[in-house]
C-alpha cells in the first residue's frame, strides 16, 4: 500500500513538473518568446551603436578641421566663398 502512494505522488509530481514546463512562467514557449525579444534588442542597439559611431566621428571631424564645416556649410547651406563661381548639376 505504501509503495503505491509513493508512486501515486511521484507521477503527481512528475506531472506538476512537465506541466510547468509547458504552461508556466518557464515555458518553452515562453523562453522562445523571450529569445526573439532578445534578439529584436540586439539588432536595434547594433543600429543605435553604428549611428552613434558615426555621429561621434563627424562631431570629431567637426572639431578638428574647418575642411569638414566648410564640406557642411557647402552641402547643407549652399555657401561658397568670396569670388568662388557655384555651379550645380542635376541629373536627370
Amino acid at each position: 500500500m505504501v509503495s503505491r502512494i509513493v508512486t501515486v505522488v511521484l507521477l503527481c509530481l512528475l506531472a506538476i513538473t512537465h506541466a510547468q514546463l509547458w504552461w508556466g512562467a518557464g515555458s518553452m514557449d515562453r523562453v522562445a518568446e523571450l529569445r526573439t525579444q532578445i534578439n529584436e534588442l540586439q539588432a536595434s542597439n547594433d543600429a543605435a551603436r553604428k549611428e552613434n559611431e558615426r555621429l561621434t566621428s563627424e562631431v570629431n571631424g567637426l572639431r578638428e578641421g574647418k575642411e569638414t564645416v566648410q564640406e557642411k556649410a557647402r552641402s547643407e547651406l549652399g555657401m561658397v566663398k568670396p569670388n568662388e563661381i557655384y555651379v550645380q548639376i542635376l541629373r536627370p
